[in-house]
């Protein structure tokens, strides 16, 4: 099995920064692409950034430059640093990996569990 595991979410006043760290673990062959997605209440799941292993980054164009994605492939870790926080940047933000697993086989996609990041004062 594979498991996503995120942290680092929390209550940040706006102007604010946050790093949220995501692991991944279990029966994992190789990791393609990780990422991270956000979905704020009554919306849908968006897409906020993602790295090749090969360090090829793509980001939302909304986020005028205020993230940043990166990613330790030994530790099968990715982080986003999220500086500048705004209101609207405030949802539940969930890890992605597009990876080959060994139990079950295959090549599919993970999500973590989701981290809530709420920016306010």
């Amino acid at each position: 099995q594979v498991q996503l595991v995120e942290s680092g979410g929390g209550l940040v006043q706006p102007g604010g920064s946050l790093r949220l760290s995501c692991a991944a673990s279990g029966s994992i062959f190789s990791i393609y692409t990780m990422g991270w997605y956000r979905q704020a209440p009554g919306k849908q799941r968006d897409l906020v950034a993602t790295i090749t292993s090969g360090g090829s980054t793509n980001y939302a164009d909304s986020l005028e430059g205020r993230f940043t994605i990166s990613r330790d492939n030994h530790k099968n870790t990715v982080y986003l640093q999220m500086n500048g926080l705004k209101p609207e940047d405030t949802a539940v933000y969930y890890c992605n990996a597009h990876l080959v697993a060994t139990m079950p086989p295959g090549l599919r996609d993970y999500w973590g569990q989701g981290t809530q990041v709420t920016v306010s004062s």
